[in-house]
């Protein structure tokens, strides 16, 4: 086993946040660069980059794990990853299913645009994908259970949109496979402040929106080879495959 540095929270430019320059090609050239072995694509509210993205992964022998960054009901972002296309897709099915028809205003959100590997833009999504999501933080971690993946609250450190700002608490019921900190100031108080963090695994990443933010922050995983299942037994730690968040 050895050590692959992943930076598994990246949005394209079909997240409205995402710079222009975030097409699928482009962070893959700069996780070549930055020497990343996984990343993970995760736009808000929408898997419909990450074939494309794990296509030309697979060019430069960059692991691309297929995923979205959802919203739910209560405002909680978190972060989904699925094994292969097929989950993904029909993940996006229970999102379609739940995301609001809010029309986007690409004046104040910014576009959000799928495109190919020429960076041809072959669609513009109309809908709002920033907003929250008809279902709850549970009923949302229970699909990505049912569909095998691995579900971990994003950011839980950060004034908005985390598990602690939204609720105040960690709720005891709720299923997920690690904890995403973000690496700000103020992180050590809040980790002594919430010992339970203690508890679980704890990730971090970018959360990259523009080409020179990818790879800023990373987690190191121990593991045999670098893909879906190796990933979700070293969350668990199981067999020695170990996670450090730096």
């Amino acid at each position: 086993m050895q050590w692959f540095k992943a930076d598994m929270h990246i949005h394209t430019v079909l997240s409205p946040c995402g710079d222009l320059d975030m097409s699928p090609v482009n962070i893959i050239r700069q996780a070549a660069l930055k020497k990343l072995d996984i990343i993970a694509i995760t736009d808000h509210n929408t898997t419909r980059h990450c074939k494309s993205a794990g296509e030309i992964g697979d060019k430069y022998g960059i692991t691309v794990l297929a995923g979205a960054e959802i919203n739910s009901r209560e405002e909680i972002h978190g972060l989904t990853f699925f094994e292969n296309i097929d989950q993904a897709e029909q993940f996006q099915q229970f999102i379609d299913a739940r995301l609001p028809e809010i029309p986007n205003r690409p004046e104040l959100f910014g576009h959000q645009y799928l495109v190919d590997e020429s960076e041809n833009i072959l669609e513009e999504e109309n809908r709002l994908l920033v907003v929250a999501l008809d279902a709850g933080i549970d009923e949302i971690a229970e699909q990505v259970r049912r569909l095998g993946g691995i579900f971990i609250p994003a950011h839980v450190n950060r004034k908005s949109n985390g598990i602690y700002s939204q609720l105040g608490f960690l709720p005891d019921d709720l299923r997920f496979d690690a904890l995403e900190v973000a690496q700000q100031h103020g992180l050590a108080d809040f980790l002594n402040g919430h010992p339970e963090t203690g508890n679980y695994c704890l990730v971090s990443n970018s959360d990259a929106h523009c080409l020179d933010q990818v790879g800023r922050t990373i987690t190191e995983y121990y593991l045999e080879t670098p893909d879906f299942k190796e990933i979700s037994k070293a969350l668990k730690g199981i067999n020695g495959r170990k996670v450090r968040a730096l």
